[in-house]
């Protein structure tokens, strides 16, 4: 490897960027009358089958994906410690991307590669909102190529593969599409959710978490995160990604915007109790704290409609600088993507039967207990 360690910045080249119970992560260790299978580097690559696409993408990354060892991780259930494990992608020289919920509360973090080396490393960043991490490797292997963030967004259909290492079965694949785009999921722990996610029906299992979702250029469209079952994976997505990742390198950490509002999209009853034109929009249902607290009005009172209290009298907001929101995943995505904290947004709402503009300067999300 290069004797040349590039700087923190660096790892932009790779990344293609600028410095701007349902987890499939750690998987305990099993015993031995597990499922065992060989470390890819150990298959016989004589006399085999020709493969096909698949194949050609399987074996131009799988030296950049990782198995990751977490040390010393708590057990919440026994306050014991133990071992976890997951997956994780080479991005650059020396930089691996994972999900935070696989190495956090880790005290030693190990890689091992598809050739057989092994690697510590040190957490680089760590970012619980997005579930995304950066590793510092002390050795990265020749033939371990950096894997790209793709720049365009997936789109419902394209082909994808999973790689990565579920339930500890090193260097496995598995294909899908991409079932559904700008995802809105509950992060399994804390209130809030990750936006923009990728939908796959490529099976992920614990293991999986932290590897690279690709389409067929091998170029990554997504993180893995979560796998749900019933043919439902959901994977962090390479646009958020692409804004996380160097900030972690650069910085440990990634401010995300602060609205400081609590919403629901207005569906067809929120419409009617608010005397609304149509069914599109968020209304405001309260404002925890500033920007949005003492600019934005929330919902002053609810009415039931079809079992279930509806807010009235809030702030419907209607667009942010002239992008249409027309539900709480648009909200949640525009501000993730589009904006930064210290950003000044001009946002249209619908207030007491009157259209009006107010401005706002989006604050930092406050970091999670």
């Amino acid at each position: 490897m290069d004797q040349h360690r590039p700087s923190r910045r660096e790892v932009l080249a790779a990344t293609g960027v600028g410095v701007a119970g349902l987890a499939a992560g750690c998987a305990a260790p099993r015993d031995e009358s597990s499922v065992e299978g060989n470390s890819s580097h150990d298959i016989d690559r004589e006399d085999r089958a020709d493969g096909s696409t698949y194949t050609d993408v399987y074996e131009a990354i799988i030296d950049s994906v990782t198995q990751i060892r977490v040390f010393g991780v708590e057990n919440p259930r026994t306050d014991e410690t133990g071992r976890g494990q997951g997956s994780g992608f080479v991005v650059d020289e020396q930089y691996v991307v994972t999900n935070h919920h696989v190495v956090s509360g880790g005290e030693e973090i190990d890689l091992q590669y598809s050739n057989g080396d092994w690697s510590s490393t040190r957490l680089l960043g760590s970012d619980v909102y997005s579930d995304l991490a950066v590793l510092e490797a002390d050795h990265v292997p020749d033939v371990a190529t950096p894997l790209g963030l793709a720049e365009e967004r997936p789109v419902v259909g394209q082909e994808v593969l999973a790689i990565g290492n579920p339930y500890g079965l090193e260097g496995s694949m598995s294909s899908g599409i991409v079932s559904g785009v700008n995802r809105t999921i509950p992060a399994p722990q804390g209130n809030f959710s990750f936006p923009n996610a990728v939908q796959t029906d490529a099976p992920v299992n614990p293991g999986n978490s932290g590897g690279p979702l690709v389409d067929l250029d091998g170029n990554v469209v997504g993180v893995v995160n979560a796998g749900g079952g019933n043919n439902i994976g959901f994977a962090i997505s390479a646009a958020l990604a692409r804004r996380v990742v160097p900030a972690l390198v650069e910085d440990g950490e990634y401010d995300h915007p602060f609205l400081g509002v609590a919403v629901a999209t207005v569906d067809r009853f929120v419409a009617e109790a608010n005397d609304l034109e149509e069914a599109a929009g968020v209304i405001v249902t309260e404002t925890t704290r500033e920007p949005a607290a003492g600019t934005l009005e929330p919902a002053d009172r609810s009415v039931e409609r079809g079992g279930e209290p509806v807010p009235v009298g809030g702030d419907v907001l209607r667009s942010i600088d002239g992008e249409p929101i027309p539900d709480r995943n648009a909200l949640s995505t525009h501000l993730a993507l589009e904006t930064s904290p210290g950003e000044t947004v001009r946002v249209e709402l619908r207030r007491d039967g009157e259209v009006r503009t107010v401005e706002l300067t989006l604050g930092s999300r406050p970091r999670p207990d």
